[in-house]
């Protein structure tokens, strides 16, 4: 798997699914999950809300699962929607890292079944969920460059470029 660390938006990525850092009721809300809602359109909504009619999904998804719907209007074909722990929210540091692992390599099993070759993940947990920042980026590579998939391209996607430069370096230990 070829492994890039980039600055951009998530939403505009050209690649075939994109990961949304989803609230495990699937509705939408801020930052990554609210952007990437808005630019799919409706279509997004309307899939999120089909699958918590379903029974797997009535209670919302659960924290590191992951679970696809159709893009809509991005530009890439399927959006992966995964949970990721809040920071300090109870448990153990190591059962949460394990959650937040959890994020990067169940979303990728997802893109294997969908047949997806490439795929771009946002930094998980870190923003209103409180992840430390180093900590959400090492927990991110360790999980992407150890996963077992047979996506080709996986692009992690930064907001910002202090978050940018920090990963690229912690990339290169």
């Amino acid at each position: 798997m070829n492994l890039e660390v980039v600055h951009g938006d998530i939403t505009v990525e050209q690649v075939d699914a994109i990961v949304n850092a989803a609230n495990s009721g699937l509705g939408g809300g801020g930052g990554v999950d609210g952007a990437i809602h808005r630019a799919a359109g409706p279509i997004l909504d309307e899939e999120c809300r089909a699958l918590r009619r379903t029974p797997e999904y009535r209670s919302g998804l659960p924290t590191g699962q992951a679970v696809a719907t159709f893009g809509g209007r991005l530009a890439a074909r399927w959006v992966i929607h995964t949970v990721g722990p809040i920071y300090g929210s109870g448990g153990s540091v190591a059962d949460q890292k394990e959650s937040l692992r959890g994020c990067y390599v169940n979303s990728l099993a997802v893109a294997d079944q969908l047949g997806a070759s490439s795929i771009a993940f946002p930094l998980i947990s870190a923003g209103a969920y409180g992840w430390p920042l180093r900590d959400a980026i090492e927990q991110a590579l360790g999980a992407l460059c150890g996963a077992d998939t047979q996506v080709q391209r996986t692009r992690l996607v930064l907001f910002d470029e202090k978050t940018l430069a920090l990963a690229q370096h912690l990339l290169r230990d």
